[in-house]
C-alpha cells in the first residue's frame, strides 16, 4: 500500500480542512437555532458535530472561525455567548434543501426562517426556536465554550447541556428512533451529502 504524507504544521488551514473533511465521514449535522439579543432568529448547519455523555445529555459542535472575507466569528457563537440558549434540530432527507439555504452567510439581521421558509415553532424550555419539519429537537442551555483556535479555520467548540428533547411520534419504534423514518442526512467533503438507508449491523464482542 502507497501513503502520502502530510505533515499540518507546514500546510495551510485551508488545505487541512480539506483533507480533515474528506476523512472524517460521514459526518452528522447539527441545525442549530438560535437568537441574538435582540431576538432576531438565527438558523445554520454545523458538522463538526456529536454527542459526548448521555448522563448528563450533552451535546457539542464546533463553531469554524470564517475566513473570507475577514476572519471573524460566526452568528451562531456570538449569539449562544450573549443568550447562552439555543436548539439542535436533526436534518433529515426532506429539507435538505432549505438547510442548505442557511448555510448562506448573510448579514445578521436576517432571519434564516425567512429566508430558507422553514417553520419556527416555540421552544418550552429555552427562547430560541425549533424547527417544525425537523423529526428530532434538543433544546439546549450553554455548558462550555473551548477556545481550539482563533485563527482562521479554527473553531469554538461549543457544548451544550440537553435540557428537553421533542422527538415525532412517525419516527419512534416504542422508545428508540427508527433510521429508516428518520432519514437523517450527513456531510462528506465538499458539497456532497450523504443518506442513512445504507445500513448494516455487527454485533458488539463480548
Amino acid at each position: 500500500m502507497s501513503m502520502q504524507r502530510f505533515d499540518p504544521s507546514g500546510m495551510s488551514g485551508a488545505n487541512v480542512y480539506k483533507l480533515m473533511i474528506g476523512a472524517i465521514v460521514p459526518r452528522p449535522i447539527a441545525f442549530v437555532s438560535s437568537i441574538d439579543e435582540h431576538g432576531v432568529h438565527n438558523l445554520a448547519p454545523f458538522s463538526y458535530f456529536t454527542g459526548c455523555s448521555s448522563n448528563p445529555p450533552v451535546i457539542c459542535f464546533c463553531a469554524t472561525v470564517r475566513v473570507d472575507p475577514l476572519p471573524e466569528t460566526k452568528d451562531t457563537y456570538r449569539n449562544i455567548l450573549a443568550t447562552k440558549e439555543f436548539v439542535v434540530n436533526i436534518v433529515s432527507e426532506e429539507f435538505a434543501e432549505q438547510m442548505n439555504a442557511c448555510a448562506a452567510q448573510v448579514s445578521p439581521d436576517i432571519d434564516e426562517f425567512t429566508l430558507s421558509g422553514l417553520t419556527p415553532v416555540a421552544s418550552e424550555v429555552v427562547r430560541p426556536p425549533r424547527v417544525a419539519e425537523s423529526h428530532v429537537q434538543m433544546e439546549c442551555r450553554l455548558r462550555q465554550v473551548v477556545t481550539v483556535s482563533e485563527k482562521p479555520n479554527g473553531g469554538y467548540l461549543i457544548l451544550g447541556d440537553v435540557v428537553l428533547i421533542h422527538v415525532n411520534d412517525a419516527v419512534l419504534d416504542g422508545d428508540k428512533i427508527d433510521p429508516g423514518k428518520l432519514k437523517a442526512i450527513g456531510r462528506m467533503g465538499g458539497p456532497t451529502y450523504v443518506r442513512t438507508g445504507d445500513r448494516f449491523d455487527l454485533a458488539r464482542p463480548k
